[in-house]
């Protein structure tokens, strides 16, 4: 058993279901501590005991584990250290996260964005950056993981049209998910936020560089991040943030700060992703068949009552995800079928031109 200060480490996120299951480690060793992971370096990790930070190093065995349960260690992972006779702190245990959300790679590897997160700030601009198909694959994502989502539409002060962009979401977005636009540089706006804020609570913040996420940060944190503008001609954001980084707030929160994505690709199977699309989920109850695909089906409940994109962005979610769990001579097969299907369409075109 691992003995910790639970108020202590309530400032850095700990809840009840860590704190349960840190005291069933089979630790014998006094000096072990309870920690979270608030940095990944390439050299070292950052830990944090509720107190203070200091650099660690994993335990080989432990590494080990880790590799062969195909995950590392990241940004709000809960592990037990402890300092060998020369000062060096070693990680020597991990508690398996409560909840983790992560993306699947274009080589199909599973990268870690954080753990043990209650909420998801998912930041979108409303300059060039509005781009409503890549909220709704953010939202699936983050509803995949069991993380409940917030939408925060930054640069609500200099961008054209807010009420329709606003319009535009709500249309789109389940009516369960809260949507706000603010200033993400001012404390009055950012306010609106403070349920989500409460003693102990986790929050990561996901969007494109140059969406306000390190601003966000830093009026929520009171932390000096670095920003920068976004790019002239396309409105494209420079990465600031490089790295994943957990701060805290006055308020007991912490905050994890990710580097700008672009592009993600869901780390979740195609039935868990079309259940976070509940409104399609709803009306496909009243399609005429069962295995419906809301193409071309007659007796369709779903084309006509769901946005015409919205529906498109469905369906390549769920194309990406079943390629992820194609095996190889699947994929081969597939390749196969399609090179059949375009031989077939070229014959077709040589006849009619005959």
């Amino acid at each position: 058993m691992i003995a910790f200060d639970f108020a202590q480490l309530r400032l850095i996120g700990l809840q009840q279901a860590i704190a349960s299951a840190a005291t069933q480690l089979d630790i014998s060793s006094p000096a072990a501590q309870l920690m979270r992971v608030c940095a990944v370096h390439r050299d070292s990790i950052i830990v944090h005991d509720g107190l203070l930070e200091q650099p660690a190093q994993i335990l080989p065995r432990l590494l080990h584990d880790l590799q062969a349960q195909d995950t590392i260690l990241t940004v709000g992972d809960w592990v037990a250290a402890e300092a060998d006779g020369h000062g060096t702190l070693w990680i020597t245990a991990h508690l398996s996260p409560v909840t983790q959300i992560a993306r699947s790679g274009n080589d199909g590897r599973r990268q870690l964005l954080a753990s043990n997160v209650n909420t998801a700030l998912l930041v979108m601009g409303l300059d060039e950056d509005f781009n409503p198909r890549r909220l709704e694959r953010y939202l699936a994502i983050v509803l995949a993981a069991q993380v409940s989502p917030v939408v925060v539409l930054s640069k609500a002060d200099v961008a054209d049209d807010v009420p329709g962009k606003l319009a535009q979401l709500r249309q789109r977005l389940p009516p369960h998910v809260p949507l706000f636009a603010i200033d993400t540089r001012h404390a009055y706006d950012v306010a609106i936020l403070e349920p989500w804020l409460g003693a102990g609570q986790t929050l990561v913040l996901l969007g494109s560089s140059g969406a306000g996420k390190s601003s966000l940060t830093n009026t929520l944190c009171a932390v000096e991040q670095a920003t920068n503008g976004v790019r002239h001609g396309d409105g494209r954001g420079r990465h600031t943030t490089t790295a994943r980084s957990l701060h805290l707030c006055a308020s007991g929160a912490c905050i994890i700060d990710t580097p700008g994505l672009r592009s993600w690709r869901a780390d979740a199977d195609a039935q868990t992703l079309a259940a976070t699309f509940d409104d399609i989920a709803a009306l496909a109850a009243a399609c005429q068949f069962r295995d419906c695909r809301h193409a071309s089906e007659p007796g369709c409940a779903v084309r006509g009552a769901v946005d015409g994109d919205r529906l498109r962005n469905y369906h390549k979610l769920l194309r990406d995800a079943r390629r992820i769990d194609e095996t190889p001579l699947e994929r081969i097969a597939a390749r196969a079928r399609w090179k059949t299907v375009l031989k077939a369409g070229l014959e077709r075109g040589k006849d009619k031109r005959r």
